[in-house]
């Protein structure tokens, strides 16, 4: 055997011992030693060496392992525990709600079922009427998409009226048809719009590019807090509840705890693109204070009931009119030339001014026409009607300050590339 067959036979022991050892190391973290271990085919196991946490914390820490993103809590975007806290809550209350509603729906058909049956029940029920509901929120996904806060609360506060129907349906059980035909129809318009609103809220906390790992977790908290809800709610049919007067107390309460933890959610939840109210904000935030507010700092300071009242100090600024409406065929070309290039058209009106944007235009150029208007009210607060003079300068203004202005939304994590103005009314010339 020459030299050459010798390094070969060598080397391929040296592989060899190379794969058979596998690569290991022991990471300390507080009171847990952990040994990490690549395998010779590459897997990387991980066990627990020693672990001297209490077991509470070690409770603790294999639910967020199982029903929070991994990365928690630096994979997730401000506010996403108390949003949680919530919708754990709202769950319960809900699926409580749902047992209770089932039980007297049965009940005033002149059944007389055990809380168990009702429970069995309620999964049939409950999805009767969402073709038709689906049917008629098709075409308020714009809307959805515009406000996913506010039309989650009213999902919820439809399932509750639902609910409600059914609930009370014993006193009357010459019309439990009608009754229960009602009650599902708007149990069925508040999942599909609870569904469209979803994803939209799921998004508003992704950080790292983790939306599936949080709808995944998401859903997973939900599903064990309907668990338990449906739990309480047989143990209330049994016995507080197992009369009407009982059921009219305890209703109520819960569906006063269901809506005002789905409020909650909904204000901790830190929607990031724009729409006329967060851009409205932005701009009153940035003529007063000079600084741009992130999606975290305005979320309290959004209106979830009517989101589309004027906000003085952003120049009074209402988007989405018809074009014929809001601007005077007259005056179309006159204002078409003020801003030459620009999407957006503006038209000062007794309580307010009008902003109508082009077909195409994003977040960029409703921030832009939205900074003109309130400049142009700051330059004249005394005119109603915005002469042209006024505009030219406001436009000067906002051109000025708009590169930086832009620069720290961006930064901030506001998504400038749409503006979601609902179902509002655009115009292409």
């Amino acid at each position: 055997m020459d030299f050459v067959e010798k390094l070969k036979i060598w080397k391929k022991k040296a592989d060899k011992e190379c794969e058979a050892s596998p690569v290991l190391w022991f990471e300390t973290s507080v009171s847990v030693c952990r040994r990490f271990q690549f395998e010779p085919h590459g897997q990387l196991s991980v066990n627990t060496i020693g672990d001297s946490r209490p077991l509470y914390h070690k409770i603790v820490d294999s639910f967020l392992n199982k029903f929070f993103p991994s990365g928690y809590p630096y994979s997730v975007n401000e506010g996403y525990l108390r949003y949680t806290q919530f919708r754990a809550l709202q769950h319960t209350a809900s699926a409580a709600l749902s047992v209770l509603s089932t039980q007297s729906l049965l009940f005033a058909a002149g059944l007389r079922p055990t809380p168990a049956q009702a429970t069995a029940v309620s999964w049939i029920l409950k999805d009767g009427m969402q073709h038709l509901g689906n049917l008629i929120c098709s075409n308020l996904g714009a809307r959805m998409d515009s406000e996913p806060k506010r039309w989650r609360i009213l999902a919820d506060v439809l399932y509750d009226i639902g609910t409600g129907l059914e609930v009370l349906s014993p006193l009357c059980p010459q019309l439990f048809l009608e009754m229960a035909g009602l009650g599902n129809f708007a149990k069925g318009m508040a999942v599909v719009a609870s569904r469209a609103t979803r994803l939209p809220i799921y998004s508003s906390f992704a950080k790292e590019g983790n939306l599936s790992d949080l709808f995944a977790r998401g859903e997973a908290i939900s599903t064990l807090f309907n668990v338990v809800g449906i739990g309480i709610g047989i143990q209330l049919a049994s016995t507080v509840c197992a009369s009407m007067p009982g059921k009219l107390v305890v209703g109520p309460l819960l569906s006063f705890i269901h809506i005002y933890s789905v409020s909650e959610e909904m204000r901790a939840t830190p929607v990031n693109t724009l729409n006329p109210q967060r851009t409205a904000l932005i701009v009153a935030d940035f003529l007063k204070a000079g600084n741009v507010s992130s999606p975290a700092d305005l979320r309290y300071q959004e209106d979830l009931v009517f989101p589309r009242k004027l906000i003085e100090d952003a120049g009074n600024v209402r988007v989405g009119r018809a074009l014929h409406k809001a601007i005077k065929p007259s005056k179309l070309l006159e204002l078409k030339q003020v801003f030459p290039g620009e999407k957006f058209l503006l038209n000062g009106g007794k309580r307010c001014i009008d902003m109508v944007l082009e077909q195409d235009a994003i977040g960029e150029d409703a921030l832009r026409g939205w900074l003109v208007a309130a400049y142009a009210v700051q330059i004249d607060k005394s005119s109603h009607e915005l002469s042209n003079s006024t505009l030219l300068q406001a436009y000067e203004k906002m051109n000025e300050v708009f590169p930086l202005f832009l620069k720290e939304l961006e930064c901030k994590g506001w998504h400038t590339d749409r503006f979601l103005d609902g179902s509002g009314s655009r115009f292409a010339l």
